[in-house]
């Protein structure tokens, strides 16, 4: 039996995607140990498992330096909204997650982090064109860091280096257990 609904059997089988992931409470244990710029550089170098959430949307950290970071990102059409660009939020996460980790990579070891606030701006739509490649640079870097609350900023570029969305952050940091 199809697991497509009735009125969609026209359209074909469901495409599927299947994600994989390493046990993420191993990796923050790991990272606890570290100083934020040494485990992110770890997780460049393919020294520590990514998270689920890059497995997920597929995106990964190229470059590391003290208060700022580059991930790529290469969205498919799983990412696609109902009206056929890539939705925002994954945009919102590649943003997340380049802005916060640059935070990150001003913390020592057993120092974390968390946004505590996000606003993003989106420019222009991305789409990711069936069987083409469409590759997103998110680039994060603090503005101001702190002991108890940290600011950082962001912007995502599509393949030809025009500006996507831009995104401000404020992470609150905190000792881990």
């Amino acid at each position: 039996m199809s697991p497509v609904a009735p009125a969609f059997e026209a359209w074909g089988e469901p495409r599927q995607k299947t994600v994989g992931w390493h046990d993420p409470l191993a990796t923050a244990a790991r990272a606890a140990t570290m100083s934020g710029l040494d485990f992110l550089c770890a997780l460049r170098d393919g020294e520590v498992p990514p998270p689920p959430i890059a497995a997920l949307f597929d995106f990964r950290p190229v470059s590391v330096e003290p208060g700022e970071v580059r991930f790529i990102c290469v969205p498919d059409e799983s990412a696609y909204n109902p009206i056929g660009v890539v939705h925002g939020g994954l945009v919102c996460t590649l943003l997340d997650t380049a802005a916060a980790c640059a935070v990150h990579s001003t913390l020592p070891a057993g120092v974390g982090y968390t946004s505590i606030e996000i606003k993003v701006n989106y420019l222009r739509p991305v789409r990711a064109e069936p069987g083409a490649r469409t590759e997103l640079i998110a680039h994060g870097w603090v503005t101001k860091p702190g002991r108890r609350v940290a600011f950082a900023e962001g912007d995502v570029r599509d393949e030809a280096g025009r500006i996507v969305a831009t995104a401000s952050t404020t992470c609150l940091v905190f000792p881990l257990a």
